[in-house]
This record gives C-alpha cells, structure tokens and sequence, in this order.
C-alpha cells in the first residue's frame, strides 16, 4: 500500500493595522514566505514597480565576498562630511533593525519605516494575487521608498548576499564596486571563485563605472564587465594606494585615459578609523567610485581626509577600550578569518586571547577554525539559536578534527560564552568575539546593558 504524505499546511501571519509598531510588522514579514532566501528578481520586481521606485540621485552599489560595510560607511562617511545628504542601506542589523536604513548618517526611526512597511504591503496585495516576499526583499522595498522620498544626494546600497539576483540589484547603479570575491552562500552562489565572481559582477551596468578593489578578481569579473559593457576599473591597474607608518596615498588614473592626463592623486591621508590593513582596499574603492561621480559630487580634498578619520562601522574589527581589550568581529567565512588572524597579530601584545565562537551551520566551520587557530589560547564555544545556527559541542567537534582539544569550553549563549572569558582574563589578555553576526550582536547586548546599569 503507497503511503500518502500529509500536506504540510503553513499558518498565514495576520497583517497588522496601518499603524501598528515596527516590531509587529517585522514579525509579519518574517513568517510571510516559506524561505528566508529566495533567489529571483521577478516577483519583488512587480511590487518595485506597483510603488514607482526610482531614484534621481547618484547611487552606488557596493557588492562582493567581505569588506561591503565598511566601504559603505565610509562613502556616507565622505560623503557627510562634503556636505551631500546620503541614504545608506546595509545588512543585516547587529541590534536593531533601523541600523540597516539610515538618512543622513542615522537610522531611521521607528514610525516611518513602519508606515513604508504598510505601504509596501499595500502594493504587495493590490494585484490579482498576492506577491509572495522574502524578509529582506520586502524591507528593502520599504527602505528604497523612505530614501525616494528623503530625495538625498546620493544612496548607497549594500547587496545582500549576492549580486544578479540580489533585490538591491533592480536599481541601477551609477558607479557599481566590488569589494572581494571569495567562497560564501556556496549553496546559492556556487562552489569556486569563479562562480561567486559571475553572480556578484552583474551589479555591474553598461556604461558605468565598475570599480573592483579584489587585488587578484576571478576572470569571471572581467569577462561579465566586459559583456555587459561595463567600465571596468582595476585595483593597481587603474587605481591604488601606498603608504607608511604615518600616512597613505590614494591614485586614480583609468587605464583608457593613460596618456591623455595626469592621475588624480590624493596625498598625506590619515588612516581610517576603521581597524585593519584591509581597510585601505576598501577605502580605495569608495575613493575611487567618489572620482568616477565628480562631476555630480564633487568632494573636496578636506572632506575625503574628515570622513576617513570619523568613519565608524560597528563589529568589523572593533577594539573596545578598556581592560581587557576587546575585539568584535563578524568574520564568518575563511577569507574574512584570515583577514582577522592578519588584524589580531599586528595590535600588540596579549598574555592570552581569549575567544568567544559560535557560527552557522552552512558556514565553513573548519576552514575558519584552521585560520586563527594560532591565534586564540583559550576556546569559549557558544550555541547558537535558530535552525542555522549550531551547538558548542559541534563546534567542539569541529576544533578537535582540526588538533585542538585543550582549553575549549562549551557554553549555552554567546552571552555566557563572554561572562566566561571575562571571569578568566587578566587585564593582559584580550578577548575576540567573532564568527557570526548572531555572536557579535548577542555579546553587544551584554556590553550594552552593562553600559547603561
């Protein structure tokens, strides 16, 4: 006898009122669609259209592996300080859903992105049939909608997990940047560079100016720019840094424009705020996006040097002050780990690091644990929530296949994991908290509430 599997119904959340709170509208999103990721511009395109989405500023779009944020925070940072109104969208959130849209360098508030959520949902139901949404392509219509309306100089948008299919790419992009290529979401995106390289590029558009800060892109990139009719724009070929112990250089000079002019040069800047030698290939990048928009944003000398020394971007390599030190970093996947391990050895001294880990399950567990296992002494191992995330014993599963069995503890939250390594930790120690937003941001609370009592 053939067995019959039951149908497996899923409750339909009840759509708040107009004007009920953030927080129930985000609920409601939530539970609205089957998958927290689904690939695909068709359906969210509709309600894109149905609410007349466009914008008449400038917009950058920044994509790639790692190193998005920071690169947008300092083109908003640069950007503020030259005196341009900006709109910044980035994801996800570390503490509150309003850090993802902020207007002139701050979240928005509650009240309005709720009463853009109510009109997206209007749009989303206002056809035959409802278009089903995702969490993220659903609050990034309703972000775009507040900055249509705040009608600032420039947006800037940070994509998602990928590019071609990513919501953030149905707006076209003035000046597009990729940041790195490298392996993540290899279940969405592909298993090589490669891959990852051809979905992430199609933020590129015809015409425009495609700036990749990656110093060694997979041909991919060049080969979609080039399809695509991109203007392509290469790290050390068409544009770069040096720099001392004291200060760095930024120049620009398109390879298509060699002869004809000398390069835009950007002398005797300070270092960003923002730690890491990473972040010089980052700033590169938004400089040179800034040179390609000139001639609508023209910033000056003063502001390029104000918005380095001010930018700020939460749990990227973040030293805390105080004693012990400690680090937030979000680092998820083996390319951001190496980057972290490079950071952790070139701040100084600490009798022992002290780690507080816990990652997702679709994560390269072992190939972040392999990069910094040189670095940390002792192993705080925190469960996490949700059916992504995964259990401390796993975790320590994991460090014991790569050789590490001495010093690891389990814990139930990556809030006990830190109480943990900061009862043991002399003030010579350090602490480092990363492995994934769900880490970092739970271990912010901490340090938060701590704060305010």
């Amino acid at each position: 006898m053939q067995r019959v599997r039951p149908r497996l119904f899923r409750a339909v959340p009840l759509t708040p009122a107009s004007d009920a709170p953030l927080a129930a509208w985000l609920d409601y999103i939530e539970g609205l669609h089957p998958q927290n990721i689904s690939m695909g511009l068709d359906r969210v395109g509709v309600v894109k259209e149905r609410l007349g989405l466009k914008f008449d500023c400038p917009v950058i779009t920044v994509g790639g592996t790692n190193g998005k944020g920071s690169t947008c925070a300092m083109l908003e940072a640069i950007l503020r300080a030259g005196a341009f109104r900006t709109g910044m969208y980035t994801s996800p959130h570390l503490v509150k859903f309003n850090e993802r849209a902020r207007i002139d360098g701050r979240d928005v508030e509650d009240a309005p992105l709720a009463a853009a959520f109510a009109r997206v949902e209007a749009a989303r139901v206002s056809g035959d049939a409802a278009i089903e949404l995702t969490y993220f392509e659903f609050s990034t219509l309703a972000v775009m909608l507040l900055f249509m309306e705040a009608q600032p100089d420039c947006v800037i948008l940070e994509v998602g997990l990928g590019g071609r299919l990513d919501a953030v790419n149905l707006f076209d992009a003035d000046c597009a940047i990729l940041t790195s290529v490298d392996l993540d979401h290899q279940a969405y995106l592909g298993d090589t560079r490669e891959q990852i390289g051809w979905e992430k590029a199609h933020i590129f558009r015809k015409n425009t100016p495609a700036i990749c800060a990656d110093p060694q892109p997979p041909e991919s990139v060049a080969k979609v720019a080039g399809e695509l009719g991109a203007q392509l724009l290469l790290l050390g070929r068409d544009f770069g840094y040096a720099g001392d112990k004291q200060q760095w250089k930024f120049w620009f000079m398109p390879e298509a424009q060699k002869g004809s002019r000398d390069p835009v040069t950007r002398n005797g800047l300070s270092y960003p705020a923002l730690r890491g030698a990473n972040q010089l290939l980052n700033a590169s990048a938004a400089l040179a996006a800034l040179e390609c928009l000139r001639p609508r944003l023209p910033v000056a000398m003063q502001a390029v040097r104000q918005g380095l020394i001010e930018v700020e971007w939460p749990g990227r390599f973040q030293l805390l002050p105080g004693r012990p030190v400690v680090v937030l970093d979000v680092a998820h996947n083996p390319h951001a780990a190496a980057v972290l391990a490079d950071n952790l050895g070139n701040i100084g001294f600490a009798a022992y690091t002290r780690a507080v880990f816990g990652m997702l399950g679709d994560k390269d567990i072992a190939g972040v644990v392999r990069l910094l296992k040189g670095r940390i002494d002792h192993w705080h191992l925190a469960t996490l929530p949700g059916a992504r995330g995964v259990s401390a014993q796993h975790l320590a599963e994991v460090l014991a296949e790569c050789g590490i069995t001495k010093d690891v503890f389990l814990h139930e939250s990556p809030a006990a994991a830190y109480a943990a390594a900061r009862a043991g930790a002399g003030e010579n120690d350090r602490i480092v908290v990363f492995g994934s937003f769900l880490t970092v941001t739970d271990v912010m609370q901490v340090l938060d509430r701590s704060r305010n009592n």
